[in-house]
C-alpha cells in the first residue's frame, strides 16, 4: 500500500509543478503585454518551478532521513501529505511574486550556478573519498607486507597466504610473496601493444574522416567505426581466445617461434582494436576543431594539403590528440575480461609477448572474488595493487596536463 501512496504523490506532484511552469509562464505572459517585464516569460515558469520542487525535495529528504534513522518516525502517507501541501503553498507564493520587478532570469541562473557547484562539489567528494577508502585498506597489507618487495620483487605467489587468516600460518609451509613487478611488467606490455594497434589506426582513420573524406561519407563511415565501442569487453574476449590466439600460435610456428595459446600478443591486438574507436572519436573531434583559416592560409602558401596536415593541422591538434592517446592508455590498464580470457593468469616477468602473462586489474577481481576470508593479505593485497594503480594513473594524468598546458595554442 506504501508504494501505491508513493506513486499517487509522484504523479500528483509531477502534475502539479507542470502546471506551475505553465500558470507562471502564462502570468509573465500577460504582464509583458501590459507592460516591460524584466525577462522572458519562460524564466518565469521555471522560477515557479525550481520554488515549488526545491523546498518540497528538501523537506521529504528530511522527513524521510529522520524516520529511517528512527529520531523521529513519520508515517509515510503523513509525510506524503505535508509534502504535497509544501508544493501547494509554494504554487501560490510563486504566482504571487511573479511582477514585472521580479528579476526571474537571474534567480534561475543563480539556482543552476549553486546546482553545478554542488555536482561539482560532490564528484570532488566522491574521488577523495575513494581514494581514502583504497589507501586505509592497503594500509593493512603494508603492515604485513614490505612495501619494498612489493614494489620491486619479482614473485607473485599468494597462495599460501590464506592460512595465514586461518590461523595455520604457522604450518611448515612456503611464504606468501607479493612481488608486483610481473603484474605491472605485463599491463605494460599489453597495453604497449594495444597502443601500437590502436594509436596509429585510430589517428589515421580521423585524420582521413575530417581532411579527406566527403560530408557523406563521414555520416556514413564514423558511425560504424564508432559501434566497436559498443561491443562488450566480452565478445572481444572471445574474438581474442578462440580466433587471434590460434592465428598467432601458426604464425609463430611458420617463423620458428613458440607460442603458447595464452599469450599476450592476442589480447594486446584485440584491445587495440576495441580502442580504436576512442581514439579515433576523440581526434576527429579536436581536429575538426582547428580553425579553417590555418588550413587556408597554408594552402595559399602553396604546400600541399598532405603538408598542410602535417605541419598545420596536426601540430594545432596536438593537444588534444595527446589528451586522447592519455584517455586511451588508461582505457587500455583498466581492461580486465579481454586478458583473463586470452592471456591467462599466471604472473610472467618476461619481455616475450608470445608467452602467457596478466595484468594488474586481473589479479585485482581474482583476489577479490576467491573464496578466502576478507582480512587475508591475499584479498588485501589487491588494495595495494589498486593503491599503487591508482598512484601510477594520477601521475599519468598530471603529466599529461603539464604536456597538454606545454604544447597548447590559442586561435582567436
Amino acid at each position: 500500500m506504501e508504494k501505491v501512496y508513493f506513486y499517487v504523490f509522484l504523479v500528483c506532484s509531477i502534475i502539479l509543478i507542470f502546471l506551475g511552469h505553465y500558470f507562471g509562464v502564462k502570468k509573465a505572459t500577460f504582464l509583458e503585454a501590459e507592460q516591460k517585464i524584466k525577462s522572458r516569460p519562460h524564466y518565469y515558469g521555471w522560477y515557479s518551478v525550481i520554488l515549488m520542487a526545491v523546498p518540497a525535495f528538501l523537506f521529504y529528504t528530511l522527513l524521510s532521513a529522520l524516520s529511517y534513522y528512527k529520531i523521529i518516525y513519520f508515517n509515510p502517507l503523513l509525510t506524503y501529505t505535508f509534502t504535497f501541501l509544501i508544493i501547494v503553498i509554494a504554487l501560490l507564493i510563486s504566482l504571487k511574486k511573479i511582477t514585472p520587478e521580479q528579476n526571474a532570469r537571474l534567480k534561475v541562473e543563480r539556482f543552476i550556478n549553486i546546482t553545478l557547484l554542488i555536482s561539482a562539489v560532490i564528484t570532488i567528494l566522491i574521488t577523495i573519498g575513494i581514494v581514502i577508502s583504497v589507501f586505509f585498506e592497503s594500509l593493512k597489507f603494508f603492515k604485513n607486507v614490505s612495501i619494498f618487495d612489493f614494489l620491486f620483487g619479482t614473485e607473485w605467489e599468494p597462495d599460501t597466504a590464506f592460512l595465514g587468516g586461518a590461523g595455520r600460518g604457522n604450518e611448515m609451509v612456503a611464504e606468501p610473496k607479493f612481488g608486483s613487478v610481473p603484474l605491472f611488467a605485463g599491463t605494460a606490455m599489453i597495453s604497449l601493444i594495444a597502443m601500437l594497434v590502436a594509436v596509429p589506426a585510430g589517428l589515421f582513420s580521423a585524420i582521413y574522416l575530417s581532411e579527406y573524406a566527403s560530408k557523406r561519407l563521414r555520416k556514413k563511415i564514423k558511425p560504424l567505426l564508432e559501434i566497436l565501442a559498443g561491443i562488450p569487453t566480452v565478445v572481444y574476449g572471445f574474438f581474442a581466445a578462440i580466433t587471434v590466439s590460434p592465428i598467432v600460435v601458426e604464425i609463430a610456428e611458420l617463423v620458428g617461434l613458440k607460442a603458447e595459446y595464452t599469450n599476450a600478443l592476442s589480447p594486446g591486438i584485440v584491445m587495440g582494436i576495441m580502442i580504436i574507436p576512442y581514439m579515433s572519436s576523440l581526434a576527429d573531434d579536436v581536429i575538426n576543431a582547428v580553425p579553417n583559416s590555418l588550413r587556408e592560409g597554408s594552402l595559399a602558401l602553396g604546400t600541399t594539403k598532405s603538408e598542410t596536415i602535417k605541419h598545420v593541422v596536426l601540430p594545432a591538434a596536438l593537444p588534444g590528440i595527446f589528451s586522447a592517446f592519455i584517455l586511451a592508455v588508461s582505457r587500455a590498464i583498466g581492461e580486465t575480461m579481454i586478458v583473463v580470457m586470452a592471456a591467462g593468469l599466471r604472473p610472467n616477468l618476461t619481455l616475450n609477448p608470445l608467452e602467457g602473462m596478466t595484468t594488474v586489474t586481473v589479479r585485482i577481481v581474482d583476489a577479490l572474488v576467491g573464496d578466502q576470508e576478507f582480512g587475508s593479505l591475499e584479498t588485501l593485497s589487491a588494495f595495494g595493487l589498486g593503491f599503487v594503480l591508482l598512484i601510477i594513473t594520477l601521475i599519468l594524468n598530471i603529466f599529461s596536463m603539464k604536456i597538454v598546458r606545454r604544447f597548447r595554442e590559442k586561435y582567436d
